[in-house]
């Protein structure tokens, strides 16, 4: 990863912290002035989204501290962390939602003033959809589980709260003041499944997964063309932490070639690797013939 990618990915998880607040305030707001208890639940989750706003910039700018004596290898999995919080807080919002929704079933009430509450809550959604969509895009692009993992989020409190407005205007059409307490448990279960997903992405992150399939093949396409001269490479594994992408494999090599030849294949292949993926950390193992000759296609095997 590059310092612009960094520092771009900075400042989108800061940026963060101020809209959430905002959004949380407009759904409270929104609750405020309707008593909705789907309109709460709506609003506890944007709290979480505050929550998770501030330790997704406290992680991503530790993870982007470069290689120490004690983390040789980075501190790119700090997101991941920031990510399994995240899944956490979302499940704890789904439970306040149940306490707050299933005492309202026992005596639901009409809605005060709720054209104004829903047109709030419908302009809290609008900000969310497109900082999600910046988010997710960015997270994508950058490799960024934090920043995938909050845009994730943000766009399941986007579906929730149109499903929450939604159900909200068929409350006041039809007078089943019901629906809004149903609504809230409702959103609760939508709520716990999207915590689940994002905890279980997260978990695999730290597990150290291989880059997916089309990504390898992608690199063992480069090496391929750019292993002129040794006699082929083996035990291909990947994996990625973070934003950051390894690979390390292993090549055999003439018994007879110099050092230095031998040097400038394995920088001619990491240049080709690098186009694939910049910023990739590289380990190149030299073998001479004879010692372990695999042949010359590029293989896989279970790390």
């Amino acid at each position: 990863m590059t310092a612009f990618d960094n520092r771009t990915i900075l400042r989108l998880a800061f940026w963060g912290m101020p809209l959430s607040v905002g959004v949380m305030g407009l759904k409270m707001l929104a609750w405020w002035v309707t008593g909705s208890v789907a309109l709460l639940s709506d609003g506890l989750e944007s709290i979480v989204n505050v929550i998770a706003a501030v330790i997704a910039y406290a992680m991503i700018g530790y993870a982007a501290k470069p290689a120490d004596a004690t983390h040789p290898f980075g501190h790119h999995k700090a997101e991941y962390f920031s990510a399994v919080i995240e899944g956490v807080l979302i499940v704890v919002a789904a439970l306040l939602i149940i306490w707050e929704a299933v005492p309202e079933m026992m005596a639901p009430e009409l809605l005060s003033a709720p054209a104004l509450g829903l047109a709030i809550n419908f302009a809290a959604s609008g900000i969310n959809a497109i900082w999600a969509y910046v988010l997710i895009r960015a997270g994508t692009r950058h490799r960024s589980p934090a920043l995938s993992a909050d845009g994730h989020h943000l766009l399941s409190d986007v579906i929730t709260s149109a499903g929450v407005l939604v159900g909200l205007l068929l409350a006041i059409a039809t007078g089943y003041a019901i629906l809004d307490p149903l609504l809230a448990v409702i959103v609760a279960g939508n709520i716990l499944l999207q915590g689940w997903k994002v905890i279980s992405r997260s978990v695999d992150g730290l597990m150290d997964r291989a880059v997916p399939a089309d990504e390898e093949e992608a690199i063992k396409q480069a090496i391929a063309a750019n292993a002129g001269g040794s006699l082929g490479v083996h035990d291909l594994k990947t994996r990625q932490a973070g934003p950051a992408i390894f690979v390390d494999f292993h090549m055999v090599v003439p018994e007879a070639m110099p050092v230095g030849d031998a040097h400038d294949i394995c920088d001619r292949i990491e240049d080709a690797i690098r186009v694939v993926h910049p910023g990739a950390r590289i380990a190149i193992h030299v073998e001479p013939e004879g010692e372990k000759a695999h042949g010359v296609r590029v293989k896989t095997r279970a790390g």
